[in-house]
Formats: C-alpha cells, sequence, structure tokens
C-alpha cells in the first residue's frame, strides 16, 4: 500500500439524507453499509464521501465534495486489481484474452451489477430529484458509486483489502464471463453467426438519443437480412449497438443473459 496520500477536509461532516430526519426505510446509512458488508473502515467520512453523488450538494450545502475523485481513484484501482487477479487465476491464459477479460469484468454493467449484488443502492445519497427519477438503479450511477467505494476501501483499508473484498465477487462474475462468452465481442460474434447463415453483415440503426449531453441515452437497433434482431441502449453509439448485438445473440440462443 503507498501511503501518504489520503488527506480529508477537517470541514467534512456527515449529514442525514432529509436534513436532520431519520433516514426513511429504503435508506441505509454510511454506518450501516459498513457494517452490513464488514468494512470495518476507520474514516467512516470517506465512505460516506464515496456515497455521495454530485447532485446531494446541491441541495445540502453543509456537505463538502462528491465522490468523484474516489471514483477517479476506485476506477484505476479495480484496472490494477482485477488485471493481477487475472494474471495468477488464470496462468495459461494469453495476454489479449487476459485484456479482454478484465474489461468484461471492469465494464459498466458488471460494474453495477457487482453493487446491485451488495445492495449498495440505498446507501447512496443522492439529491432528491435524482432519487425521484430512479437514480438508485441506474447502471451508470451504481457503477460510479462501486468504484468510489472501492477507492475509499483502499484508502482506509490498503489494496490487500480490495483484493479480498472483490474476489468473491470477481471468482462468481468471471465464470459466468467465460461460460457465456461475455469476453468476446457481441458485434464480432453476430457477424460471424449472420455470415454462416448466407446473411450480409448486420446493419446497425440509432432509433433514438435522448437526454442532456452528460448523461444521453442512445437506442440502437441491429438489423440482419432488414429484419430487428435486437435492441439495446448505452451511453454512447457504440455501447448501445454492443447491447443490441448482444440482445440478438441472446434470441438467437447462442449465449445465455
Amino acid at each position: 500500500m503507498v501511503r501518504g496520500w489520503r488527506s480529508l477536509s477537517s470541514r467534512e461532516v456527515q449529514v442525514n439524507n432529509h436534513h436532520g430526519s431519520s433516514p426513511s426505510p429504503e435508506t441505509e446509512s454510511p454506518y450501516e453499509l459498513d457494517q452490513r458488508l464488514g468494512l470495518n473502515m476507520s474514516d467512516r467520512l470517506l465512505l460516506s464521501r464515496a456515497l455521495t453523488h454530485r447532485s446531494y450538494l446541491n441541495e445540502h450545502p453543509e456537505a463538502i465534495e462528491d465522490n468523484e475523485r474516489l471514483e477517479f481513484l476506485g476506477d484505476a484501482v479495480l484496472d490494477f486489481v482485477v488485471g493481477a487477479w487475472l494474471y495468477h487465476r488464470y496462468p495459461e491464459m494469453p495476454e489479449g484474452d487476459l485484456t479482454r477479460m478484465r474489461s468484461a469484468l471492469v465494464h459498466t454493467e458488471q460494474l453495477a451489477e457487482f453493487a446491485r449484488k451488495i445492495r449498495l443502492g440505498p446507501a447512496l445519497r443522492l439529491g432528491r430529484g435524482e432519487s425521484q427519477a430512479g437514480g438508485r438503479e441506474r447502471s451508470a450511477l451504481l457503477c460510479d458509486t462501486f468504484e468510489a467505494v472501492i477507492g475509499a476501501l483502499y484508502l482506509d483499508r490498503g489494496v490487500d483489502r480490495v483484493i479480498e473484498f472483490l474476489e468473491p465477487m470477481l471468482e462468481e462474475a468471471a465464470e459466468d464471463v467465460l461460460a457465456n462468452r461475455k469476453n468476446e465481442d457481441p458485434k464480432s460474434m453476430l457477424q460471424e453467426w449472420a455470415q454462416a447463415q448466407g446473411f450480409g453483415a448486420p446493419k446497425y440503426e440509432t432509433r433514438s438519443a435522448v437526454g442532456p449531453d452528460h448523461l444521453k441515452v442512445f437506442e440502437v437497433d441491429v438489423l440482419v437480412d432488414g429484419q430487428v434482431y435486437g435492441t439495446g441502449r448505452g451511453h454512447s453509439k457504440q455501447s448501445a449497438a454492443k447491447a443490441a448485438a448482444r440482445q440478438a445473440l441472446i434470441k438467437q440462443g447462442l449465449i445465455d443473459e
């Protein structure tokens, strides 16, 4: 562990979700999350910051900082930890396959699934509007918060504790990735299948693009032989196209959900 990097504002304070009122039954405090997951973090303000979305700061000026810096750190920690774990877990796997496996394990949807498995949603500190809009279930927000929690855990407990926390999730997810070929590009897989059936290459058409620039959601159809075989959504045309190809593969029984 690299020491001496952590610095917290002495003015940072922990506040309740409802301006001093008791949390609703649907929410969970950072302390409760720490206890339930057995994180045993010594700095609960750090965990509180990891759970704080920028929308929360707009309504709670007493909260000093959101989780975006911790998200940045957690993203880097995850890349290293997952890469090292794969290196040791699959000693015969070539470099290219390791890279694709790591990409599958740190993908937005996979990290959001990790967040759902540990029931991170109720602990998110969101602004009222974001919460009412379903932010606690939004994959991009869950992914970002999971990364921030990993960043906080790294700063507080070190990389060994991060590995210990992640390993059970990685074991299960890696088996699923290999069994369902999630480490392979779904667009390439669909093109191979289409050509084997005597069809031309699949075509991707953008059906819609809605939302502000920083939260835009694209919806893309994939057509094979002129017919819609799948539809996908994502925060970029590329991710939406991959989701559409994956749905097409699932419908054809080529991979499992």
